[in-house]
């Protein structure tokens, strides 16, 4: 993390209920400009819940506070939010598979185009997928890519409008090794951008390559948060995965 320690996006006791089910249970956490702070935690712990509240897709919290860049977003549109600069990507490689490479993200900088006047243009374009290694592919068929060109073109059509936070959801789910060291190098690359990063993984080898820090939920609620070698070495971070007594 570099010195800039500005606070640009955080969340004050939010709470998302289902029911019965308290899913994010008074969550607190705050992200500084240019880092990347990683979110983990056993499945069902509230992680992806989490990520929907500060960007508003699908659903808003019951009570508490989101901020962005100094304005409070919880109630504002997805639409609006996304304008403002905090995009995201889902655990889903969701592409539009009738469509080339170029095109889908054109579609991506038609919905976000922040606030700065990130229009869409052919350049800007090729720009984001220059950034993630897809240059040479602009007229190629969506559905022949591979998994990791999937993940590589979902984080291009979030990156064409220029966002100053990029949430990604699960970014190496379903990676080979080779591939999952492929996408440590496009995230190092995005970050050299500028871009501050928000990053929910399972595989943790992935976060610890890549957060500055990082937290890790259990049952809605954070239990601990700091650098990933403290974290991920914590008692209370073994029995979330492994069950009580397992840090014993």
């Amino acid at each position: 993390m570099n010195g800039n320690s500005q606070v640009i996006l955080s969340a004050h006791e939010v709470v998302k209920s289902f029911g019965s089910l308290r899913a994010v249970d008074g969550v607190s956490m705050s992200v500084t400009r240019d880092e990347v702070f990683g979110l983990a935690g056993p499945n069902g712990a509230g992680k992806s819940t989490l990520f929907n509240l500060l960007t508003g897709i699908p659903i808003r919290p019951d009570s508490g506070k989101v901020i962005f860049d100094g304005q409070e977003i919880q109630h504002r549109s997805p639409r609006w939010i996304a304008k403002a600069g905090l995009k995201r990507t889902f655990q889903t490689e969701a592409v539009f598979e009738s469509l080339s490479v170029l095109e889908n993200v054109r579609i991506g900088s038609a919905y976000g185009g922040a606030g700065k006047a990130r229009r869409w243009t052919p350049a800007r374009c090729r720009e984001a997928l220059d950034a993630v290694e897809l240059g040479g592919d602009l007229n190629r068929p969506a559905d022949g890519l591979s998994l990791i060109d999937r993940k590589r073109l979902m984080i291009a059509g979030a990156l064409v409008s220029g966002p100053s936070v990029l949430l990604l959801d699960e970014p190496a789910a379903g990676l080979d090794p080779a591939d999952q060291d492929a996408l440590i190098r496009l995230l190092t690359g995005v970050r050299g951008t500028g871009v501050t990063m928000v990053i929910i993984e399972h595989v943790l080898s992935v976060l610890e390559a890549l957060a500055d820090r990082m937290a890790v939920l259990d049952s809605g609620r954070i239990i601990v948060t700091g650098r990933p070698a403290e974290v991920l070495s914590d008692p209370r971070v073994v029995e979330a995965y492994l069950g009580p007594g397992a840090a014993r």
